[in-house]
């Protein structure tokens, strides 16, 4: 009976009264957000949620958030997170809804999306037009590192807004890079991460390849690799899967890798640089996903190498 009242109240706070400064939202509650707001609520931090569907918002609250009944409803918290999947549904979600004209006067509003160049500096205007902070804050580490808190934030907007909004990045991140004041400069930062990742996993599948058809056992092959000249997670990682050739279940997919590069060959356009080996792997991407790749981890690219 206590728990309840005490959630009656803080709803009634909520929606009565506007988020209380200090509070925060999450809205998409996919594997990352969920993630996110989860370890924002063990914190102490009373965290509002909202999701499309309404299953991760339910879980949620079982665990003490508080549940928004829309996108304008989270958007009066003080600091709102938004975790979706990609321009569209940033756009159907802020920029074309007309909820930036209900949000709570002086908020700020992080994007922790991976999203192009164009849509960065689009919502940097459309956020400024209407009174509301904009930071661009997009993460490297994947679902199992974000529930660890440990995720590597990239971050850039205003100074004096990621000062606001640091203290929630020490929750959810191990380090907050600060990559300047224009929020498009954090979106180019991890495009081109992605991008350097697919590099590296398509050059691991050739090597692999090789190695396999001479007759080497791949995973001491990878084993090798990883151990003396490619220390580190991407060549760890994606190196087991592939040798396993294991891309179930998938951490990051293939539709998600193949989204990310193309906006890693529009940002060099946009500097009219060339990224010649990305050309290469768009056709790389492009048959993975033709044949039915779509859902496995980005991993699978390696399979479009001869075995």
């Amino acid at each position: 009976m206590g728990r309840g009242r005490t959630q009656w109240s803080r709803l009634r706070r909520f929606v009565f009264g506007g988020c209380a400064m200090g509070e925060v939202a999450v809205i998409g509650l996919g594997g990352m957000g969920r993630a996110i707001a989860r370890n924002l609520v063990r914190a102490g931090h009373e965290t509002v949620v909202w999701n499309r569907s309404a299953g991760p918002a339910e879980e949620l609250a079982e665990a003490g958030a508080l549940r928004a009944a829309s996108v304008a409803e989270a958007l009066q918290c003080s600091v709102v997170f938004s975790v979706l999947s990609d321009d569209t549904a940033f756009a159907e979600a802020f920029l074309d809804s007309g909820v930036l004209g209900e949000a709570r006067p002086g908020a700020v509003h992080v994007n922790v999306a991976t999203v192009s160049v164009g849509l960065a500096r689009r919502a940097a205007e459309a956020h400024a037009a209407h009174g509301i902070g904009y930071v661009a804050a997009p993460v490297f580490g994947r679902v199992s590192v974000a529930e660890a808190g440990a995720l590597n934030i990239l971050a850039a907007g205003e100074p004096e807004l990621i000062d606001r909004v640091h203290p929630f990045f020490d929750v959810i991140g191990s380090r907050t890079w600060r990559l300047g004041e224009l929020p498009e400069q954090a979106n180019i930062a991890k495009v081109l991460g992605n991008y350097l990742i697919a590099c590296a996993i398509q050059s691991l599948g050739e090597a692999v390849s090789v190695a396999d058809a001479a007759g080497a056992d791949p995973g001491q092959f990878v084993e090798l690799l990883t151990s003396t000249l490619f220390p580190g997670p991407v060549y760890s990682g994606y190196g087991s899967m592939i040798a396993q050739r294991r891309y179930q279940p998938a951490a990051f997919t293939t539709a998600l890798g193949r989204k990310d590069l193309h906006l890693a060959l529009e940002a060099a356009a946009g500097q009219a640089v060339s990224l010649p080996f990305g050309e290469l792997l768009r056709g790389v991407f492009d048959q993975a996903i033709a044949d039915g790749r779509a859902a496995d981890d980005w991993a699978v690219i390696a399979e479009q190498q001869p075995r």
